[in-house]
């Protein structure tokens, strides 16, 4: 290592912990090089400049900084190499939440140790819960794993595997979901896992519109980026170690030998993106935190909708965008210019679930149609109305062909969702389910 390059690197690790924010980092620097030269508070404008405000970059990145900093070439080339940085060691503190969030106070967590009492954990328990160094995946004794696995089948393509993680786990994801992530708010076009927003608010804007684009997302969760995570809880104020916790301990590897067959017959890019720490589907905190690492997508696809007049909404990993008779003509257009903003932000379009739809037909989104006010398919209501209609005349059993283990809660269940988006047909399959001659 030459000369030059440790000092840089000496005056980067004095400067990393602390305020990130102009008179912070210009006392930092003033301590470590004595005042100066170069000017500290000179070099510490240069750094917000370079860097985002509110949030320290890597050492590595500060080291490549200094390295491209002709006055501290030339100061150190004056000192004849013979002048080291005076070492800081001030400590992490939580950063300032960026301008114009609205959220509930967050924890204060500018240390792992503050992290680890916050969540009541032990040094070792909070290393084997965050496995920083992803030793679940080649654990084969399902007793010393974080999760269970089960996979369900789809109409089409392979297998999804759900995660599920374990009592433990779970309790502190549950902990940083409650005090964390429900105090940060999504993007305003989010509507799925978001408090105060339902499918019924996904597909309100879209009701009653000459045109109706709708489009997916494959593989969502597993699609966000690991450091985009970590990225997220800095910006939210978090230092860096304590950000690289958290995305520990709400990521996974999963573990090939105790996800059984169905995991080898996975496409490769798919096994790869889930042998490296991910978020898995069956977490509490995935959804919010999905959501809230999309906010560049969202901006972005908000701008789109802004530019062609349009509306647009997500639900997960369902995009729906509406608006007049025109743009049916710009439909390819606007689908591929979406789908090329889902690559650059990591994402990536599932194009054999894309749908076009005008008022002349049925425009769905997230099981509902939308053409006038949401409602369900005529099909599935009427296929409803008939297993209940049987169900008076022939008996409850001879309709539960599914093996329904609670088929009246089943019924139930259904009922109350066709009542939540229609109340009058909600009413007349109530009426029916009321007249079931059921034995229990």
């Amino acid at each position: 290592m030459s000369g030059f390059t440790n000092f840089v690197r000496r005056l980067a690790i004095s400067i990393t912990d602390g305020g990130w924010d102009k008179t912070a980092l210009t006392d930092r620097l003033t301590r470590s090089l004595n005042g100066g030269p170069p000017d500290p508070e000179q070099l510490a404008a240069r750094l917000i400049f370079h860097f985002d405000k509110g949030i320290a970059p890597s050492k590595p990145q500060l080291i490549r900084f200094f390295q491209n900093e002709d006055l501290l070439h030339l100061y150190y080339e004056k000192q004849g190499g013979n002048q080291d940085p005076i070492m800081q060691l001030d400590p992490p503190v939580m950063g300032p939440l960026p301008d114009g969030m609205l959220t509930f106070p967050l924890p204060q967590l500018s240390t792992w140790k503050d992290l680890r009492l916050w969540l009541g954990l032990s040094n070792n328990e909070l290393a084997w819960f965050a496995d920083t160094e992803q030793r679940q995946r080649r654990i084969t004794e399902p007793k010393l794993h974080h999760y269970y696995y089960r996979w369900f089948s789809k109409q089409s393509g392979p297998p999804r595997l759900i995660e599920i993680p374990k009592t433990r786990i779970k309790s502190i994801q549950r902990q940083i979901l409650k005090e964390i992530l429900n105090r940060v708010p999504p993007h305003q076009a989010v509507h799925g896992f978001t408090r105060g927003r339902s499918s019924l608010t996904y597909v309100s804007q879209h009701i009653g519109k000459d045109v109706v684009l709708h489009m997916d997302l494959k593989d969502f969760f597993h699609s966000v980026p690991t450091p985009r995570i970590g990225a997220m809880f800095q910006r939210i104020g978090y230092p860096r170690r304590v950000a690289r916790l958290l995305q520990g301990l709400c990521t996974h590897a999963t573990s090939a030998s105790l996800a059984g067959e169905p995991y080898q017959k996975l496409p490769w890019d798919l096994r790869k993106r889930l042998a490296g720490k991910h978020l898995p589907q069956g977490a509490p905190t995935s959804p919010a935190i999905a959501n809230l690492c999309a906010w560049r997508f969202d901006c972005r696809l908000q701008g789109v909708a802004n530019h062609f007049g349009l509306d647009y909404t997500r639900y997960a990993d369902d995009l729906a965008f509406s608006g007049p008779a025109s743009m049916m003509r710009m439909a390819p257009f606007l689908q591929h210019l979406i789908g090329a903003i889902a690559i650059e932000e990591d994402f990536e379009i599932n194009h054999r679930k894309t749908r076009v739809n005008t008022k002349a037909q049925s425009q769905r989104l997230v099981g509902m149609v939308v053409n006038e006010k949401p409602n369900l398919p005529r099909a599935e209501f009427d296929q409803l109305k008939a297993i209940l209609y049987n169900c008076v005349r022939l008996g409850p059993e001879s309709q539960n062909r599914q093996g329904q283990p609670d088929f009246k809660a089943h019924l139930a269940g259904r009922i109350a969702y066709t009542e939540w988006l229609n109340p009058a047909r909600g009413k007349r399959l109530r009426s029916l389910w009321k007249s079931i001659p059921w034995t229990d």
